[in-house]
């Protein structure tokens, strides 16, 4: 008799992981596919039960992992479609992308017409993981760290799970920085940290109310944002402190090309271990290009406005040789310093409120980092299961003011590294779970999503790892020969990608020979 320890299949969801429960005996609100209906998380007198309960008197999203029933996926028809776009124009739509664009010349000094090149292809490669995996939701009804047990197996999807916790809270704590420069530019009275708590609360109470919330805030919160953006580049157009920076040339401007095209893939990418949570109340007959379309739209228009337009305003900071207010604005205050540069001179108090809504526009960034990171850590094991997704949103908000008050005057350098960590560990993911899905399960028929919770019908997994960093503390030995020494050229994650799918293609197949599954 095959047996199991799931929540959805013991009598009650909130004793999940009591003792071992035959497979075949699962309860009647349990699907055949294992579906959990949504009423189910209310059953019994445990804490869970309670808290659920609770939950439910609010309103808020009691689902965590559970496989979703088709009959609940209601995100249906050209809203559901919009929904999808705007989840990630807004995101995606913010101050943290066009400071992402001031690194091409503060920290890669890359000119103006290199740095758009660079922003643009490493973007359009970057997004096409983000934009496929988008494609799941809809047909298994599964989070993208369940569906990554497929690929990993039961036990090694928690080692990527603590890697895309790591990313979850690190993107929130980056983003929440780049607001509360924002907000201490507007008034330097605004301390760091009180700029940082003010966004963090506004992001948890949006998450805390889980799915449906989160797309409605999206769905709206990019048109101010927008709105702010065009005055930006009105009034930096109109002041004509643009500064066209020639390119470089040599060995130099290759390895800087690749680093910052590291970074750039690292923003673009990132959203990668996360695309299907977004998706899984799509019902399964939404048409995968449609979904996979709407992703790409949502991303690639705010990714390339906002980065683009962070590489023109930067080029100001060389006038007069740097000595010019510009300059002062960014020494001072980061991206912060440098939007109050541009738009406070000109605009006065309307440039101070437009200052405002740029800092409010983290809280768009960060609903999809906080509302992800609650059902990462729930695939960690059966206990973080039983503990309901809010109280995770709650426990990952509190965990990344910590890590950003104290990060706070060190954002670029923290900035830089975290983004290559990101590029090089999702490339690795990127590499294991496509040539598994092309060449082992030879495309979405081959997969038994009512095996999601069953750690003795999934694969063992095996990880690949990286090589040629490029980093502060190590460079590879392939990262010297694509720049000067002693920094080199960041080639992490395409050797990364390309190694995890080589290896795991090799290791892959000696392991079905062995395991059988």
């Amino acid at each position: 008799m095959r047996y199991d320890s799931s929540p959805d299949i013991e009598k009650n969801p909130a004793e999940a992981g009591v003792g071992k429960v035959p497979y075949d005996e699962r309860p009647p609100y349990v699907h055949e596919d294992g579906a959990v209906p949504g009423e189910s998380f209310e059953y019994g007198d445990t804490f869970y039960a309670k808290m659920q309960r609770l939950a439910g008197r609010f309103k808020i999203e009691q689902r965590g992992i559970e496989r979703v029933p088709e009959n609940e996926r209601t995100d249906t028809g050209f809203r559901g479609l919009l929904n999808v776009g705007t989840m990630w124009l807004s995101a995606n739509m913010v101050v943290s992308s066009f400071a992402l664009g001031l690194l091409g010349k503060s920290v890669f000094f890359l000119g103006f017409v290199d740095a758009i090149l660079v922003i643009l292809f490493f973007n359009l490669l970057g997004i096409m993981s983000v934009c496929f995996f988008s494609t799941f939701g809809p047909v298994f009804g599964l989070r993208q760290m369940v569906l990554s047990r497929f690929w990993f197996g039961w036990w090694g999807v928690k080692l990527i799970a603590v890697f895309n916790i790591l990313a979850c809270i690190g993107w929130s704590a980056v983003n929440s920085i780049v607001g509360a420069q924002l907000l201490h530019a507007v008034n330097s009275d605004v301390p760091g940290w009180a700029g940082i708590l003010v966004i963090s609360i506004c992001t948890f109470a949006v998450t805390l109310f889980g799915y449906k919330i989160v797309h409605a805030y999206e769905f709206w919160s990019w048109i101010p944002t927008f709105i702010v953006f065009l005055i930006i580049l009105g009034v930096f157009a109109h002041s004509g402190a643009f500064v066209n920076i020639p390119m470089g040339v040599g060995t130099s401007e290759m390895g800087s090309v690749l680093s910052f095209g590291s970074v750039i893939y690292g923003f673009a990418t990132g959203w990668t271990s996360y695309a299907a949570d977004y998706t899984v109340y799509q019902p399964p007959t939404q048409g995968k290009r449609k979904v996979f379309f709407w992703t790409w739209l949502g991303l690639i228009i705010p990714l390339l406005f906002t980065e683009m337009l962070g590489v023109a305003v930067m080029t100001a900071t060389s006038i007069n040789d740097g000595d010019n207010v510009y300059m002062t604005g960014y020494t001072a205050s980061g991206s912060g310093g440098l939007l109050a540069a541009v738009l406070l001179p000109p605009l006065g108090r309307f440039g101070q409120f437009c200052l405002v809504i740029l800092a409010l526009s983290i809280i768009a960034n960060n609903c999809p980092n906080i509302y992800s990171v609650a059902l990462t850590v729930q695939v960690l094991g059966r206990w973080t299961q039983r503990i309901p997704r809010f109280l995770w949103t709650l426990v990952g908000t509190c965990v990344y003011i910590a890590i950003a008050i104290p990060g706070y005057s060190h954002f670029e350098l923290a900035l830089l590294n975290f983004l290559d960590f990101i590029g090089y560990w999702l490339a690795i993911y990127a590499g294991i779970a496509l040539t598994d899905h092309f060449v082992f399960k030879r495309g979405f028929a081959g997969y038994r999503p009512e095996h999601y919770d069953r750690p003795d019908m999934l694969p063992p997994g095996i990880v690949g790892m990286v090589v040629g960093m490029s980093q502060v503390w190590y460079v590879g030995v392939v990262a010297l020969k694509a720049g000067e020494a002693p920094f080199g050229g960041d080639v992490g994650f395409e050797l990364g990608f390309a190694f995890a799918a080589v290896s795991y293609l090799a290791f892959r197949t000696l392991e079905l020979r062995i395991f059988h599954r």
